[in-house]
């Protein structure tokens, strides 16, 4: 896996309170860099400079329309091709705020990687599950993670509260990234 130099904004945790903003350096890891192109890469790179990731800017950015649907229950999102050839996510407006972002992350993943799986579209199950295999959805959760959770930024985050991983770090982490509590306790480990 190769690694690429970022400068991101995580915030300074001190006793559980979000403090101000500090620039980092940082490598950062993504999954599957070898089959993004050059230019989404730039493109991914350029947003992964703000923690949380605004995501539905990536999208933009990428060419890509995100909406927010009346989805069935059991559907978190779904990307399809629209008739211009540009391609749109949809995502359940029923799902908390945290739940959309990854969700349109895992979108933005499988466009990245998988665009040439989408053909009439993918929709995504509440676990993420679709007509793609348990693998390809595999590589699309773990593009999105690196997506809104850096591994670099976090591990820096989890240093400076010294190593502590506990309950209320991992909340705090989890608000600062704009991801689920159950998220973020799976990428610190």
């Amino acid at each position: 896996m190769k690694r690429f130099l970022l400068i991101l904004r995580i915030p300074e945790l001190r006793h559980s309170n979000l403090r101000a903003e500090k620039r980092v350096r940082i490598l950062t890891d993504y999954s599957h860099r070898e089959r993004i192109s050059d230019k989404d890469f730039e493109i991914l790179e350029s947003f992964s400079s703000d923690i949380p990731v605004k995501v539905g800017a990536l999208a933009e950015a990428l060419g890509l329309k995100v909406m927010i649907a009346t989805l069935p229950m059991n559907i978190s999102g779904l990307i399809q091709p629209e008739t211009d050839g540009h391609f749109v996510i949809k995502v359940n407006r029923f799902e908390s705020k945290e739940r959309q972002r990854f969700t349109i992350a895992h979108e933005i993943a499988h466009y990245l990687i998988h665009r040439d799986k989408i053909d009439a579209g993918v929709v995504d199950s509440v676990l993420y599950r679709s007509k793609l295999s348990s693998r390809t959805e595999a590589e699309a959760d773990r593009l999105a993670a690196d997506i809104v959770m850096p591994r670099q930024a976090v591990a820096g985050a989890v240093r400076k509260q010294g190593g502590n991983r506990s309950e209320q770090v991992v909340q705090d982490l989890a608000t600062a990234f704009g991801v689920s509590k159950q998220a973020m306790a799976i990428r610190v480990g």
